[in-house]
């Protein structure tokens, strides 16, 4: 317990010193798989140090994704960008009945503007004048059910012959509720001028 420090130094260790390295094979030899590009190598160590470490974290990490996603969406639908747009929108079918629609006039796309004149003559406390009004509603229904009927039949045999082996199924209906809405107001934005067919 006692003993003196000088002792302790001069006594032989029988201990052999301890290797700590742990390398177990020749520097030489091929590691057997294939070393990671630098780019793969940052996105791995990127993912791994932004892992979220608790529910709070991965809540807000998936309402941002999902914030980018929408961003990405809106821009699409603005632009066009076949790559981002929502499934409904995404295809060749899809498109060309879009670039169908838009390249022509619709009857139903001027519902809105000949809906508020005919409301606002119906408001007009003339008896001839709200007879008119009401003539008016009938006439613009057939039109937009004729045109609706006409475009449906025209657009089917023109996805017939040019999309033959591909699923067109949706894409009729997909075009009649864009015809729909007026031009300015329709998402994915028109591509094609009226007149310039598809």
């Amino acid at each position: 317990m006692f003993r003196s420090r000088a002792k302790e130094e001069k006594a032989p260790t029988d201990k052999v010193p301890v290797n700590f390295s742990k390398q177990s094979r020749d520097p030489q030899a091929p590691k057997g798989r294939p070393t990671p590009k630098r780019s793969e190598a940052q996105a791995q160590r990127r993912s791994v140090a932004h892992t979220p470490t608790n529910r709070k974290d991965a809540a807000r990490r998936q309402r941002e994704e999902r914030r980018q996603a929408m961003e990405r969406q809106r821009q699409a639908l603005a632009g066009g960008d076949e790559r981002y747009l929502p499934a409904r929108d995404k295809g060749p079918v899809r498109k060309f009945a879009r670039d169908w629609v838009d390249s022509r006039f619709n009857v139903a796309e001027f519902f809105l503007p000949l809906a508020v004149v005919i409301l606002v003559l119906s408001v007009v406390r003339v008896p001839s004048i709200q007879s008119i009004a009401l003539l008016l509603w009938l006439v613009v229904i057939v039109l937009i059910v004729v045109d609706a009927a006409v475009s449906g039949l025209r657009l089917k045999k023109r996805l017939k012959e040019r999309f033959a082996d591909q699923n067109t199924r949706g894409a009729v209906a997909y075009a009649l509720m864009r015809s729909l809405q007026m031009r300015r107001l329709r998402l994915p934005k028109p591509q094609v001028k009226r007149g310039e067919r598809p």
